[in-house]
């Protein structure tokens, strides 16, 4: 089985089932990526919120590929290994009002976070009140569409695409339907680390190095991305956690009110600024459905692991 090497010299924003692919593999190949970070490099280590605000949004996602799998046929599974992700020492989180996320509307200015990246270790870069672990993943990785046309990869989609799983580390195996001949398979947006929600809107985004393995499987069909992920969950499950919850027959308001819970408990109780918690609970806070099954009203939690805490690690 080969193993072959992509840069990142040259970079996609869209899904295009007729864009042409820059490498043609077999099934069983190695294929190692580089990837830049969801800016498409737009954001630096020496930028500022507002470098964050006014960036480019059509070359977000900055996707390194089409790689073409030779005997992939619509029908069949694309399984993606993933084997190995490195970072390059940094990364950032940020938002701004009137952007995406779940509460942008409760800040008044945008916000960027820098984080240093030392082994497997996230640290904001201007304290040391936080440590989340490095627990690295692919925002973004699918196949090309079965529709004609470009397509934005804002949104996530049958191709999988911008699907934000933080499953999908080290170790972890993803089936994706194959939708067109040669699967035509990209990824990018590599995230440090998130906790599941991605609240405000971005995880550690971060340009990495990202080794992965192809097989076409003709004997398995899945409608949607599914996977296997390793235990545990994260390597921040080991002092407990403090949770919010919001109840409500709207989960997506209910998400909205349990994060606000978190983040007004991190500001009150820890002394993180408002804007450091809600990055925080977007890199490291995982939402739940906790039931969805006594009408009229269903409840959210907001898990917030305290091991990232240097008041709960000593």
């Amino acid at each position: 089985m080969a193993e072959h090497v992509l840069d990142d010299s040259v970079v996609h924003a869209f899904w295009d089932r007729d864009y042409p692919p820059r490498l043609e593999i077999d099934s069983g190949d190695t294929v190692t990526f580089s990837c830049r970070d969801a800016s498409d490099a737009q954001v630096t280590p020496d930028s500022d919120a507002e470098a964050y605000a006014t960036f480019d949004a059509s070359r977000a996602h900055a996707l390194t590929g089409p790689v073409a799998v030779r005997g992939a046929e619509p029908g069949d599974t694309l399984e993606v290994d993933i084997l190995e992700l490195k970072h390059q020492g940094w990364g950032w989180t940020a938002f701004k009002p009137r952007g995406i996320g779940l509460i942008p509307e409760d800040f008044d200015a945008p916000y960027l976070q820098h984080w240093t990246l030392e082994g497997d270790t996230c640290r904001f870069r201007d304290s040391n009140e936080v440590a989340v672990p490095f627990e690295p993943f692919c925002g973004v990785m699918g196949v090309a569409p079965a529709e004609a046309g470009r397509l934005n990869t804002a949104p996530p989609r049958a191709n999988a695409g911008n699907i934000d799983i933080r499953g999908l580390t080290v170790g972890a195996t993803a089936y994706l339907p194959v939708l067109t001949s040669g699967a035509l398979f990209s990824t990018g947006d590599c995230h440090a680390a998130q906790g599941d929600g991605e609240v405000c809107g971005t995880g550690i985004e971060a340009p990495m190095i990202v080794t992965l393995r192809f097989q076409v499987r003709k004997d398995l069909h899945v409608r949607e991305v599914q996977f296997t992920t390793p235990s545990p969950l994260t390597r921040a499950d080991r002092h407990g956690y403090f949770a919010t919850t919001a109840h409500g027959p709207d989960l997506y308001d209910n998400a909205r009110r349990a994060v606000r819970d978190m983040v007004a408990w991190l500001h009150r109780e820890r002394g993180l600024t408002r804007q450091k918690a809600y990055v925080l609970c977007s890199v490291a806070a995982d939402l739940k459905i906790s039931e969805v099954v006594d009408a009229p009203n269903w409840i959210v939690a907001c898990y917030l692991p305290l091991a990232v805490l240097r008041s709960e690690r000593g």
